[in-house]
């Protein structure tokens, strides 16, 4: 056998066990919600075995959409699809036993018609950028120690207006008397979502581990600031992403990092029942159920009360009327009582702002702007990548786009990709071959 019939047959052998993977991650995703309608029907999770041939025949049918991410290679546009595609499994599921009563095929048929629109510009659009403006090296080594310090700058200056190590279970009680100015809280956003993450990725790869150390320090000092799970979990989540990509394909370590917390809460609450629910109410309910319960709430809310037309964004109410004073999250806990519903931008920018009908088109827009941060980010090592990413797909499943890209750094990460020496990681040109994953 020569090279090249090895190397096909790699790819072949790559394909199929991804191809297993997803397929074993949709079941999954269908077995936990089945589970979580036995303990959280507040949530409006339901199910119904007279209905489950209906729901089988869906999610199969969808998943024939799935082959995409066996014949693409890695880029943040598949990182974020994958998580995506997630949510829209599940908000099919529910569809199909949902008690609200609303217009059920038109917005289920609308969930696949935008995961469509959004993976075909963010899986298919990868092509290098030409970068008018580039950095040399030793300016980029600098700009990193700068990063640095103001991570320790803003991190000291938020301490010392909030401060409290308290349990996740008793952080609700103490959030909301969280008082700092606007400018500092939106700086920790931008710390901790963009900034932090990707001089950490920058020194995993650079093989600089204890500079890499002290930046997860840094990110466990953000949870007593801020009281957000997403923060608390933000330094374990960074250093899972890094070691699964030290060991499989980024396509891989994408589905896994799902697949593997959501098969976690399966078994323990076949071995547990509900007689401990806490990782099942951390993991597989608030992580990765909430997402796709958002779509069927938001569907429900907006059939019959009037659309955004995209005043939910800040900017945009400050030109037209709005019929809504406060934030959409503000706006379902008032209908519903579940908290702040915030919610991704398939239920937001789309939803929302233009009903099930239209929302293809803005979604599809969104996926415009992954394909271009694709292009911004070509011809960097994909585990760098995805780990200095990591954070922004789990904010983007809870979060508007436009609220995502200021509020949270990720237009800030997005142009650090752009600007970031492709020559500072030349030396593990290996292990961009290793977890590029190509098809």
């Amino acid at each position: 056998m020569n090279t090249n019939e090895i190397a096909i047959a790699g790819k072949s052998s790559t394909r199929v066990s991804l191809g297993v993977l997803i397929s074993l991650h949709i079941v999954a995703c269908c077995v936990s919600l089945a589970y979580l309608s036995r303990s959280y029907s507040n949530f409006h999770i339901f199910y119904d075995s007279e209905l489950l041939n209906g729901a089988i025949a869906t999610i199969a049918a969808f998943a024939a959409l799935s082959c995409l991410f066996l014949l693409v290679p890695f880029s943040f546009g598949y990182f974020l699809s994958f998580y995506f595609y997630t949510m829209i499994v599940g908000y099919l599921w529910l569809n199909c036993f949902s008690r609200f009563e609303y217009n059920h095929w038109l917005s289920g048929a609308s969930s696949v018609a935008s995961m469509i629109a959004f993976m075909v510009p963010s899986l298919l659009v990868t092509s290098p950028i030409r970068r008018t403006f580039t950095i040399g090296e030793a300016t980029f080594d600098r700009a990193l120690t700068i990063i640095l310090t103001v991570g320790v700058a803003t991190i000291l200056i938020a301490a010392s207006y909030s401060f409290k190590m308290v349990s996740l279970g008793e952080m609700y009680d103490f959030r909301d008397k969280i008082s700092m100015p606007s400018p500092l809280v939106y700086c920790i956003g931008v710390v901790s979502n963009a900034l932090l993450p990707f001089i950490f990725a920058c020194f995993v790869e650079r093989r600089n581990y204890w500079r890499a150390g002290l930046t997860l320090v840094l990110l466990l000092l953000v949870y007593p600031i801020t009281l957000n799970k997403i923060a608390f979990f933000t330094p374990t989540w960074l250093l899972a992403m890094a070691v699964l990509t030290r060991l499989l394909d980024c396509r891989t370590a994408v589905v896994l990092s799902l697949f593997v917390p959501l098969s976690i809460g399966v078994v323990l609450y076949v071995i547990l029942g509900i007689s401990d629910g806490r990782y099942l109410d951390i993991v597989n309910l608030r992580m990765i159920a909430t997402p796709s319960n958002a779509m069927d709430i938001y569907n429900d809310f907006f059939f019959s009360h009037p659309l955004t037309s995209f005043c939910q964004i800040t900017f945009v109410k400050t030109l037209v009327s709005c019929p809504y004073s406060v934030q959409l999250g503000v706006v379902m806990q008032q209908a519903y009582r579940l908290g702040n519903f915030n919610a991704s931008l398939f239920a937001t920018e789309g939803i929302a702002s233009v009903g099930p009908l239209l929302a293809p088109i803005p979604v599809f827009a969104c996926g415009l702007v992954v394909a271009l941060v694709n292009r911004f980010s070509s011809g960097l090592p994909p585990r760098f990548i995805l780990v200095s990413g990591a954070i922004l797909p789990q904010i983007l499943l809870n979060v508007p786009f436009t609220t995502s890209l200021l509020s949270h750094g990720a237009a800030v990460l997005f142009l650090l990709w752009y600007l970031t020496p492709r020559s500072v990681f030349a030396s593990q040109s290996a292990s961009v071959c290793r977890c590029r994953g190509e098809p």
